[in-house]
């Protein structure tokens, strides 16, 4: 199987998850990410909120027994109110999917998110325009 290098979405659905973020603020946020991998880019196509989803200080939660059945998800994205990027062992205790989305505060640019596969590495976003 090859391995993710690369992560692609358009600049309009970051930004649709920094406002979700900014709404939310200060409670953690947390969306799935649907998309498709090609070669050895993942591009993400869409948001999903998960359902009953619960929003709050220092965490973001689902019942993972309440998804459906979606070979289109790719992964998970959620906030980090206090704007550190970095995931936590339950982070990557909870990793759902190829890579995992952090925000952080301030939400505005794209030094704001970083990416990490299951590994915990960090993969490069490229920001597209459609």
């Amino acid at each position: 199987m090859a391995n993710i290098t690369t992560v692609s979405m358009s600049i309009e659905l970051l930004n649709t998850i920094f406002e979700g973020a900014k709404y939310l603020h200060p409670k953690e946020t947390i969306l799935m990410l649907r998309g498709k991998k090609k070669k050895d880019t993942i591009h993400i196509s869409e948001l999903v909120v998960p359902p009953l989803a619960t929003y709050g200080h220092g965490f973001a939660n689902y019942p993972l027994h309440l998804l459906p059945m979606d070979f289109s998800l790719v992964g998970t994205v959620h906030s980090h109110p206090s704007g550190n990027k970095t995931p936590s062992d339950v982070d990557f205790n909870h990793f759902f999917g190829r890579i995992m989305m952090i925000v952080g505060y301030p939400y505005t640019s794209e030094q704001d998110v970083v990416v990490y596969n299951a590994q915990g590495e960090k993969l490069p976003l490229q920001l597209t325009k459609e």
